[in-house]
C-alpha cells in the first residue's frame, strides 16, 4: 500500500508506474536533444524480520527522502518484503511499525546503500509498556496503563494453533468456557453461550462476544455461531476477562471477546484447506486489494464434518449416531478513504449450517444475513469519531425428540423456528487531552425481536402449535477517562447508564381441533448503572500493581423470556417474570514484565456477586423425563485467583502458560435453601493451558502445542450429575514447500481419551482423536 498525505489521493502501484514511464519517455526525449542521459534509479527493496529471522507481515513501512512522492507509507507482504522504486540515491529516513515490536527508525546516508542489497530491518518485541489493546477501553490503549485483565491471540498464536474453530482456539485461555465442554463443532448452537472467570455458563452467554465491533451475540438467544468468525480473515482476537458493563453494557458480566478481522490495506490472498478424520473436508478463504482510495476484501470458509457419535459405547443404543455438521460463511468489506483521516465501510455477510445433534430425528438449520456499515474519522485536534450500524435477520429451525430408556427408538415431540431480526446503532468520540487525560464518550441503541413458533407433537403426532415472543429495546449511554496523576499513576474512573424495555410480548395455542387461545404479557421496563474505578501503579520499571472495581449486568434474552426447549431428556421451560442479572466484582493484581529477558508474568485475585442470576431449576426428576425453569437464584458469588506466563526463550521458541481457581457456589436462594452452597453447575474449580511454540520461517518451519486441563464439574443445579476432569492435548507443525506455499499437519486429543461433557442424564463424551492434513497459501503484493 502506498499513500502520499501530500497529494489528494492514495496512489497505487499502477499509478506510480505509469508516472515512472512517463519520467522516463521524457527523460529519453532530453536525450535525444542533447540533454545528458540520467542515470538508472534503482528499485529500493527490503525485509522485515523478528529477532529470530521470521519475517514479520503486515508491518507498516514509512519511507521519506529517495526523490520518490515523499513520504511513502506502504506494507509488507506474507514473507515480510517491501518495495519501492524507483528511487534517488542521495540518502532516506525508513522508520518501521508493527503490532507486538518496538519501532524501528533509522536514516541511511547516501553512501551507506548501493542501490543493489536488500535492506533488512529487525524488529525487537514491544516492552508490555508498549503493547496495545482495543477491548480494554474502545479504543487503542497501551496495555500499561489499563487494570484490565487482557489476552491477545496473535498471528503466532492463531498460525500455530491446532484447533479448527474459533471457540477451539480461544480455549488456550484459562476461564474461557462454553455452556458444556462440547465445542461447537459438536454441539447445538443454543449451548454455545460463553462464560468468563467462573460467573456460571449458560445457553446465554455472560460475555459479549464481538466482531469488528459488531455483536456475534445472537440477538434472540444471547448464544454465539463461531463458525462465523473467518478463520482466514482473522487478524487477532483479544479477550477482556472480568466486568466490563461500564463500557459494553447488558451481558459483559464475565468480559469480552473481540475478534478483530483484517482490513483491506494492502493486496494479499490467504488461503488455507485440510482434510481430516471423521470425513472433514475444510477450506478458508480471504483476499484483499488497495486501488487508491477503495479497498477490498472479500473472505469465506466452508466446513464439513460426519462427526461422531456423542454418547459412550456402554449406554450407546441403536438411534445414536453421529453429530455431523456443515457450515458455510461469507462475507465482504468495502472501505473508501477520505482525506483528513475519514473513511467509511460496508460489510454485508451471510451465515448457514446445518446439523444432525446425534439421533435419526434430531436436527438444527440456522441462516443468519447481516449488514455492518460505520465510518471512522481521525481528527487530529478534534479527536477520533466512530459511528457503527448494523442490521441482521435470521432463522433458526430444530427438532426436539423423546428417546426410549433403552436406546433404540424415539418419538419426536416438537418442531420449533424461531425467526429473529437484530440491529443496533452506536456511536464514539474519543480524545487525548495533553498526556493527562484520555476521554472517551459513547452511545448505543439496540433492538430486537423474534418468536418461537413450535409444532407440539404427542405420541408422535401434531396436536398444537404454540407461538410466543416479544421484543426488546436498549439504549445506552457510556463515558471514561484515564488519569494520568503522576509518572507512576493512572486512574481510571468510568460509568454506564441503560434502560431497556420488553414489549409487544405473548403466547398463542392453536390446537389441532381450532381452538385458540392467546396471553399478553406485560410490558415491563428496567435500568442499570454500571459504574467502574480503577487504577495502575508502576511500582518500578519490571513492577506493575492494579485493581479495580466495577459493577455489570446481564438483561434476559428474548429467549429465556418465551422459549422452552429440549435436550436428551431435560426440557427446560421459559419464564416471562426473569429479570436482569447484577455483578459486584472486585481484583487487585500484579505484572511483572522484563523486555531484556523476555518474560511477562500477570496475577491476580478476583470476587464476582451476582443477584439474581438466572439458572436451570430442577422442578422434578422421574426416570424418564427431567423438568427444569430458568428462574432469578438469590446470589452466587465467585471467588478465584488467575495468573499467566510467557518467556520467549529464544531461536524462535516461546513458552506461555496460564492457571485460573474459580469457587463458585450459590450464596442464597431464599426460593429453595437447599441449593444454598451448592456449587454453580458448568464451572470448574480448576483451569490450566499451556502452550510452546517454534516459529522460525527463515528455517521454513513452524511448530506448536497446546494443552489444557479442567477439573470436575456439575451438569445440574443439584450437583448430583458429575462431570470427571480432562486433560487433551493438541499439536501443529507446518513445512515452507515454496515461498508462500507451506503443507500443515495437525492434532486435536493427541491422547484419544474421550472426556465427560454431559449428562441429560445420559453421559456425552467428547470428541475422540481428530487429525487433519492441509495446504496454506500466503501470497501478497508489496508494492501495493
Amino acid at each position: 500500500m502506498l499513500y502520499h498525505p501530500g497529494v489528494p489521493s492514495k496512489v497505487s502501484s499502477a499509478c506510480l508506474l505509469i508516472i515512472a514511464l512517463v519520467c522516463a519517455a521524457g527523460g529519453e526525449a532530453r536525450a535525444q536533444g542533447g540533454s545528458p542521459t540520467p542515470s538508472p534509479r534503482p528499485t529500493l527493496r527490503g525485509v522485515v524480520v523478528d529477532q529470530n529471522g521470521a519475517p514479520v507481515a503486515g508491518a507498516e513501512v514509512w519511507m521519506q527522502g529517495g526523490g520518490a512522492f515523499d513520504p511513502l507509507i506502504l506494507q509488507t507482504d506474507a514473507e515480510g518484503r517491501f518495495a519501492v522504486g524507483p528511487v534517488r540515491l542521495y540518502g532516506f529516513r525508513l522508520r518501521v511499525g508493527a503490532q507486538g515490536f518496538e519501532k524501528f527508525e533509522r536514516r541511511w546516508k547516501a553512501d551507506e546503500w548501493d542501490g543493489r542489497e536488500e535492506l533488512r530491518v529487525v524488529l525487537a518485541p514491544a516492552p508490555f509498556d508498549e503493547r496495545v489493546s482495543v477491548s480494554a477501553a474502545r479504543t487503542e490503549t497501551r496495555l500499561a496503563e489499563t487494570a484490565a485483565s487482557v489476552v491477545v491471540l496473535g498471528a503466532d498464536e492463531l498460525e500455530t494453533a491446532a484447533a479448527l474453530t474459533a471457540d477451539e482456539v480461544l480455549r488456550q485461555v484459562p476461564g474461557f468456557q462454553l455452556f458444556r465442554r462440547t465445542s461447537s463443532r459438536a454441539a447445538n448452537p443454543t449451548a454455545q453461550g460463553v462464560s468468563l472467570r467462573g460467573v456460571g455458563a449458560s445457553g446465554a452467554s455472560r460475555a459479549v462476544v464481538l466482531y469488528g465491533g459488531v455483536p456475534l451475540n445472537d440477538p434472540f438467544g444471547g448464544w454465539v455461531y463461531w463458525g462465523r468468525v473467518p478463520r482466514e480473515g482473522l487478524e487477532r482476537a483479544e479477550v477482556l476477562r472480568g466486568a466490563s458493563s461500564a463500557l459494553y453494557g447488558s451481558g459483559a458480566l464475565g468480559g469480552v471477546v473481540h475478534f478483530v478481522p483484517r482490513e483491506a490495506n494492502d493486496t494479499q490472498l490467504r488461503f488455507e484447506t485440510s482434510y481430516g478424520t471423521q470425513r472433514t473436508p475444510d477450506a478458508s478463504l480471504y483476499a484483499s486489494t488497495l486501488r487508491g482510495r477503495w479497498g477490498l476484501a472479500v473472505s469465506a470458509q466452508a466446513f464439513n464434518t460426519d462427526g461422531y457419535v456423542l454418547v459412550g459405547r456402554r449406554e450407546r443404543g441403536p438411534v445414536d449416531t453421529p453429530a455431523a455438521s456443515r457450515w458455510r460463511n461469507g462475507e465482504l468489506y468495502v472501505r473508501r478513504n477520505f482525506a483528513n483521516g475519514l473513511f467509511i465501510f460496508a460489510r454485508p455477510s451471510y451465515y448457514g449450517e446445518s446439523r444432525r445433534n446425534g439421533t435419526p430425528q434430531q436436527f438444527n438449520r440456522t441462516h443468519v444475513r447481516q449488514l455492518a456499515a460505520g465510518l471512522s474519522w481521525d481528527a487530529t485536534r478534534a479527536g477520533l469519531f466512530d459511528l457503527r450500524a448494523h442490521a441482521s435477520a435470521q432463522v433458526l429451525d430444530q427438532s426436539f425428540t423423546a428417546v426410549a430408556a433403552d436406546r433404540a427408538s424415539e418419538t419426536l415431540t416438537r418442531l420449533q423456528r424461531v425467526p429473529a431480526q437484530g440491529s443496533g446503532l452506536s456511536s464514539q468520540w474519543s480524545r487525548a487531552f495533553g498526556t493527562r487525560h484520555s476521554v472517551v464518550l459513547g452511545l448505543e441503541a439496540s433492538e430486537a425481536r423474534g418468536a418461537s413458533d413450535e409444532l407440539v407433537y404427542v405420541a408422535g403426532r401434531p396436536s398444537a402449535s404454540v407461538g410466543a415472543g416479544g421484543r426488546a429495546r436498549a439504549v445506552g449511554f457510556y463515558a471514561r477517562d484515564a488519569l494520568r496523576l503522576t509518572d507512576r499513576l493512572v486512574v481510571t474512573p468510568g460509568a454506564r447508564f441503560d434502560r431497556w424495555l420488553n414489549h409487544r410480548a405473548q403466547q398463542t395455542t392453536r390446537t389441532l381441533a381450532g381452538a385458540v387461545s392467546t396471553a399478553g404479557f406485560a410490558e415491563r421496563a428496567e435500568t442499570a448503572f454500571s459504574p467502574q474505578l480503577a487504577a495502575v501503579f508502576k511500582a518500578s520499571d519490571s513492577v506493575s500493581l492494579n485493581a479495580t472495581f466495577a459493577r455489570a449486568f446481564r438483561a434476559p434474552t428474548l429467549n429465556e423470556l418465551y422459549r422452552s426447549f429440549r435436550v436428551g431428556n431435560v426440557v427446560t421451560l421459559a419464564d416471562a417474570s426473569l429479570r436482569a442479572e447484577r455483578l459486584t466484582s472486585g481484583e487487585a493484581g500484579l505484572i511483572y514484565a522484563d523486555t531484556r529477558r523476555g518474560i511477562t508474568a500477570r496475577a491476580g485475585l478476583f470476587r464476582a456477586d451476582v443477584t439474581r442470576p438466572v439458572a436451570n431449576v430442577t422442578l422434578s426428576v422421574t426416570p424418564a423425563l427431567i423438568t427444569r425453569q430458568r428462574r432469578n437464584l438469590g446470589r452466587t458469588r465467585t471467588v478465584g485467583f488467575e495468573a499467566e506466563f510467557e518467556k520467549r526463550i529464544g531461536n524462535g521458541w516461546t513458552a506461555s502458560a496460564g492457571y485460573l481457581f474459580a469457587e463458585a457456589r450459590v450464596a442464597s436462594f431464599p426460593v429453595d435453601d437447599v441449593l444454598e452452597g451448592r456449587r454453580l453447575p458448568q464451572v470448574a474449580r480448576h483451569q490450566l493451558g499451556f502452550q510452546l511454540r517454534y516459529v522460525a520461517r527463515r528455517r521454513a518451519v513452524t511448530f506448536g502445542v497446546q494443552g489444557r486441563a479442567s477439573g470436575a464439574q456439575f451438569d445440574d443445579d443439584q450437583n448430583r450429575l458429575r462431570l470427571g476432569r480432562y486433560f487433551t492435548l493438541d499439536a501443529f507443525a507446518s513445512r515452507r514447500l515454496a515461498r508462500g506455499v507451506e503443507a500443515f499437519a495437525a492434532a486435536e486429543n493427541l491422547t484419544g481419551r474421550r472426556y465427560e461433557v454431559g449428562r441429560t442424564p445420559v453421559l456425552t463424551l467428547g470428541p475422540p482423536a481428530f487429525v487433519r492434513v492441509g495446504i496454506r497459501l500466503r501470497l501478497g503484493d508489496s508494492s501495493q
